[in-house]
């Protein structure tokens, strides 16, 4: 587009183009007061990114205020690039997740990988070496040839991404429901190690101080991609094609090298991503944060297309960029450093005091507004809340069990479910091993990776039963948290903090809105009483298709400390002989199970109850007991209730089977739901510690005969060779795709 094309400050405003942006006209109105004159078309650019829901949360900041973000291990909350934890030794844990979903809704393959290197950068500007990367996935119904194509190529996006730049994929979680059918959810997280005296923050100090663009050339892809992330998907999406960016993992591995050794260096001030709304973002926020301006000559940046205008220089989101301040007169060592890495590192501008965000190109000031009025200024929308019909009406249920003709078929069909079954389709083409750290690999509760020169392990998941949140997004916000605690307790960590990734349709839906309030009430809740404080996260809002919107998903991804490598725990029975516990109370719970949905088709009802006090209280017991090296296997018992928890730790455990005794209802007993539930197994010589510690229900042992048996007060319920089982849990989604 050349500069002929863009309309005057007058055109703007009568054509109201930037409604085409995404402004409303009260927006504009307000852009008018704060400038006292009418915006020129890059001013209106910067304004409508900056202004999106992607980057200024204006519908959910009222909402974000309710988690708890600080504790006393907390080093660096929401805010900034990514959030960081002390781990002791003076080293900490640096962590955060962001969607990509949109772009991957078009664009699958590069959707996908450009949320994985958008998450790495995120990491890296803190000053910290990401060591693993997780995700959360969201798809329809693996029964159509759309759902098949955008699964596989979102896994193998996030495999070519993260296996090109060396960065192990150690964990994450899939689930398929016809909600996700348009509108797939890619959340990728990254996380990052760092010694305390290397953390960075995203702030252009020191007046005079010289503002440079590291890494690749700026291209014309991406433009809007954060205010495309800000509106709904329809049948018109796929001309948004140009808004999804491409992405470079070898170019990123030069840059993650260059920065880390950038961080030792005293030259730098301050450092960020050019991630959503690209040089736009980075530099206002990095001004509005420091209390300063910075004036910026864009015939500097490098371009990789020719007659870019500054709006499209300035809105553009090509990957693998960073935008650092560094002290006068040292630009050289900087130029130095980068070269070694054979990546540009050009001086763009310069810090002012005049808190404004200048920029000049072919020699004119094109744009001159106030920092703090981009990044900080946006307005905040109270959106109206009304509870859904639907919630009322589950909630007024009674709790129904499901009738099961054949209990050996149903856990098979079961173990067939995508959601419940194998994810190794997915997790073979990742390279979980790379850098030789990973000690847990995918596929158990939690991944644990080890901190090399030290006895510690970090232990991470991504956690979300979207069906629970659908029910009520209170209860489901609490379970999320808990389940992903549960998550890490059982691989033997102590859970640390969290990020969210806050995935929901349109807030202009009054019922939506409630959604969005009520699961951060239950997130908030858990996080308090689990002591996990909220380190930062993304919001993603209009995930609807033609209006129809996706499951309230706030996927959790948490991050434990392994005390000791020796703790890390896994979820397969070990050795004949052991005994078999199962800790927490089993109730009538078939709201939003897998034998719901099973059975009917469809899910209802009311969500697992969760007792916080209680969930901490067992955390706790299998924590210690794991730590004094009493437990053997731990697993979460979730999805599919205990028949598919005890399947799953018959899965890695070679030849061996399980004598179970199970009392109550059958139905229940098998196939609830009900949570805080763990089931643990145990040799034989430490019988008497772990009872005196944990409060669990001795209901069986490990055998030599590998046959899962499971009895009641009536006799035998269930026998089935374990290699069913596996073929049956390890093939299905293999078998759906072909």
């Amino acid at each position: 587009m050349s500069l002929m094309l863009e309309p005057n400050p007058e055109q703007l405003k009568a054509q109201k183009v930037y409604k085409e942006m995404g402004l409303s006209d009260e927006e504009f109105a307000m852009i008018e007061k704060i400038l006292g004159r009418l915006p020129n078309y890059t001013e209106i650019g910067l304004f409508s990114v900056m202004w999106s829901e992607h980057c200024s949360y204006k519908n959910s900041k009222p909402v974000l205020k309710k988690f708890p973000t600080t504790g006393e291990k907390v080093l660096q909350g929401p805010g900034e690039g990514a959030g960081i934890v002390d781990i002791g030794d003076g080293q900490a844990v640096v962590f955060k997740i962001e969607s990509h979903n949109h772009p991957s809704a078009i664009e699958p393959y590069q959707g996908a990988a450009t949320g994985v290197g958008g998450i790495i950068r995120d990491v890296f500007s803190m000053g910290a070496r990401p060591v693993a990367m997780l995700n959360s996935l969201r798809f329809g119904e693996l029964d159509n040839a759309r759902t098949k194509y955008l699964f596989k190529e979102v896994v193998a996006g996030i495999a070519g991404y993260g296996n090109c730049i060396g960065i192990p994929t150690v964990g994450g979680e899939i689930q398929f429901e016809s909600a996700y059918e348009g509108n797939p959810l890619v959340n990728a997280m990254c996380v990052g190690l760092i010694d305390h005296k290397d953390i960075q923050k995203g702030q252009a100090h020191g007046v005079g101080n010289t503002v440079m663009y590291v890494g690749a050339k700026t291209g014309r892809d991406g433009i809007h991609g954060a205010t495309f992330a800000s509106e709904e998907l329809t049948d018109q999406s796929e001309e948004k094609r140009p808004a999804v960016q491409v992405g470079d993992p070898f170019m990123e591995k030069l840059l993650l090298e260059a920065c880390l050794e950038l961080v030792k260096s005293d030259a730098l001030v301050g450092i960020q991503d050019m991630g959503a709304a690209g040089l736009t973002s980075s530099s206002a926020e990095m001004a509005s944060k420091a209390g300063s301006g910075i004036e910026m000559n864009l015939d500097l940046v490098p371009q990789r297309e020719t007659g870019m205008t500054a709006y499209e220089m300035m809105l553009s989101e090509s990957q693998e960029r960073m935008l650092i301040v560094v002290k006068k007169g040292r630009e050289q060592e900087i130029v130095d450093l980068f070269s070694k890495y054979e990546l540009e590192a050009v001086a763009i501008g310069r810090v002012t005091d005049d808190k404004m965000l200048r920029l000049i190109h072919n020699g004119e000031i094109v744009a001159n507004v106030p920092a703090d009025a981009l990044a900080e200024e946006a307005p905040v929308y109270y959106k109206p809340s009304r509870e859904p019909e639907y919630y009322r009406e589950f909630q007024a249920m009674e709790n129904e069990i499901p009738a099961v003709a054949d209990y050996k078929e149903t856990l098979i069909k079961l173990l067939q479910q995508p959601t419940i079954s194998s994810k190794e389709w997915v997790y073979d083409q990742y390279d979980y091993m790379v850098r030789t750290n990973t000690v847990v690999a995918p596929g158990s509760d939690a991944a644990v990776i080890r901190i090399r020169g030290t006895r510690k392990g970090l232990a991470m998941t991504t956690d979300c039963n979207s069906r629970y949140m659908y029910l009520d997004p209170e209860t489901g916000g609490k379970i999320a948290v808990a389940e992903a605690a549960r998550n890490i307790v059982c691989s033997g960590g102590e859970p640390l903090a969290i990020t969210d990734n806050l995935n929901f349709g349109s807030p202009e839906k009054p019922e939506i809105f409630w959604q969005i309030e009520k699961s951060a009430d239950g997130i908030s809740e858990a996080c308090r009483i689990l002591n996990t404080p909220v380190i930062g996260g993304n919001v993603s809002l209009y995930n609807e298709t033609n209006g129809a919107a996706i499951y309230p998903t706030p996927v959790i991804g948490m991050v434990g400390l392994v005390a000791d490598i020796e703790h890390a725990t896994t979820q397969s029975f070990k050795s004949a002989g052991d005994l078999i516990y199962l800790l927490g109370e089993t109730k009538d719970e078939f709201g939003g199970s897998e034998l719901q949905k099973l059975t009917y088709g469809k899910i209802f009802g009311k969500a697992p109850e969760l007792d916080l006090e209680k969930e901490a209280k067992f955390q706790n017991q299998v924590l210690q007991a794991i730590r004094e090296g009493l437990i053997a296997s731990a697993h979460d018992v979730a999805e599919g209730g205990l028949a598919v928890a005890a399947s799953e730790s018959l899965m890695g455990s070679d030849g061996l089977g399980a004598n179970i005794n199970i009392a109550g209802n059958t139905v229940s007993a098998l196939f609830s739901e009900s949570q805080s539930r763990f089931l643990l197994s145990v040799k034989k010589e430490h019988q008497q510690a772990f009872e005196s510690l944990v409060d669990a229900r001795l209901i069986g042992e490990v055998t030599d005969l590998p046959v899962l048996q499971i009895s009641s007060e009536e006799g035998l319920v269930l026998a089935e060779q374990v290699e069913v089982l596996k073929e049956a849990w390890k093939g299905a989604i293999q078998c759906l795709l072909n």
